[in-house]
């Protein structure tokens, strides 16, 4: 190549659908530079994917900031149009490693990772060092960058987001998604029900609860209280027990009367909208009732958690259709009504919603 102004970088040559690309390890404070993201200034026939969210980049820039020691980013894929060149190393046993050339006015544009650029370039501006960090980037060789469309729809047309029981179950950094996974532990009729995996509970499961429904439960519980407050902590633990030990149909199945899945399909006091509902009522009696608790609590059990019970139920937790509906306004309405029949007062938002509701009903 005898182009005088080129980038040059260590880089790993491969070989898919019988072309050649490469990857490279590009340094955090040239990245933004590299790396053309302009919609603005780009006809829409050549913009590689979406328009960038901007809300994004906050949120990734401060994950970096706030664990700068291990803090971790899959590969950036680019198109790259314009002069390169890639030559092995003398001395590699590999013709696959080498150095890779580009020239400087090739044009380089990202198919995959755009918000990690950005919040890239974000976090630099707080914390400079960062610049001499490394990401990896696959480079595709597309002239013209013809291409770019077609290799941002083939990388996600088939990627598979993640499930949110998945993503808690593995998060060491929430505290809540901590507590949570503690909770379930310690708790052994939790234990055995919860599903860990999935985002809805198989049709057949043996399963009663999910675990992403525990922890929007929790989060509710706890929704303006310290989390690193001890004694909100031993409060969520004892919550959950009390509820596992005194509602006579979670009782049902953990004394195995009746499998989980016929219990499904009678009662509605394990579904996601009713435990993110007494998420609410044990924020309430929290703040409200720290001491005596568990005498208004015990009163779920004169509640009717029936299917059929198409009165209380019908349009907070079922739909007309008869499916379970989960919406933040049906969570508020169940909240209402289970309000209602532990005799707790309603806010005047919660009364207002409440006759709204039942004005619709007439």
């Amino acid at each position: 190549m005898n182009d005088n102004f080129y980038y040059t970088f260590p880089a790993l040559k491969g070989i898919q659908s019988r072309k050649d690309y490469y990857v490279i390890m590009c340094p955090l404070k040239i990245l933004s530079k590299l790396f053309i993201f302009n919609e603005d200034d780009m006809s829409v026939e050549y913009r590689a994917q979406r328009i960038i969210n901007k809300a994004r980049i906050p949120e990734i820039a401060d994950y970096i900031l706030a664990n700068p020691n291990d803090y971790v980013f899959s590969s950036i894929t680019a198109s790259v149009d314009g002069k390169f060149q890639f030559e092995p190393y003398a001395n590699s046993y590999s013709e696959f490693i080498g150095t890779l050339k580009i020239s400087m006015d090739s044009k380089l544009l990202i198919n995959d990772g755009q918000h990690r650029r950005a919040a890239i370039e974000e976090a630099l501006k707080a914390d400079p060092e960062l610049g001499n960090e490394t990401i990896s980037v696959v480079l595709f060789i597309d002239e013209n960058l013809k291409k770019s469309q077609q290799i941002f729809s083939d990388l996600n047309k088939h990627a598979v987001n993640v499930s949110k029981s998945i993503g808690i179950m593995y998060d060491s950094r929430d505290p809540l998604a901590i507590i949570t996974k503690q909770l379930i532990e310690s708790n052994i009729n939790l234990k055995n029900y919860t599903d860990k995996e999935n985002t809805s509970l198989p049709k057949f499961s043996n399963k009663l609860f999910i675990l992403s429904s525990i922890y929007e439960t929790n989060k509710r519980i706890f929704n303006k209280i310290n989390l690193d407050d001890e004694k909100a902590q031993k409060f969520i633990f004892e919550f959950w027990e009390f509820l596992c030990c005194t509602l006579k149909e979670w009782q049902f199945v953990f004394k195995k009367d009746i499998n989980a899945h016929n219990f499904r399909d009678s009662y509605l006091s394990a579904t996601g909208v009713v435990l993110e509902s007494l998420g609410n009522i044990g924020n309430y009696l929290y703040k409200n009732h720290y001491n005596d608790w568990q005498k208004i609590l015990i009163n779920l059990n004169e509640i009717d958690w029936n299917r059929n019970n198409l009165v209380d139920w019908q349009n907070r937790v079922i739909s007309q259709n008869g499916k379970i509906i989960k919406s933040s306004n049906h969570i508020k309405l169940t909240t209402t009504l289970i309000k209602i029949k532990l005799n707790i007062p309603l806010t005047k938002e919660e009364e207002k919603l409440e006759n709204n509701f039942r004005k619709e009903l007439k």
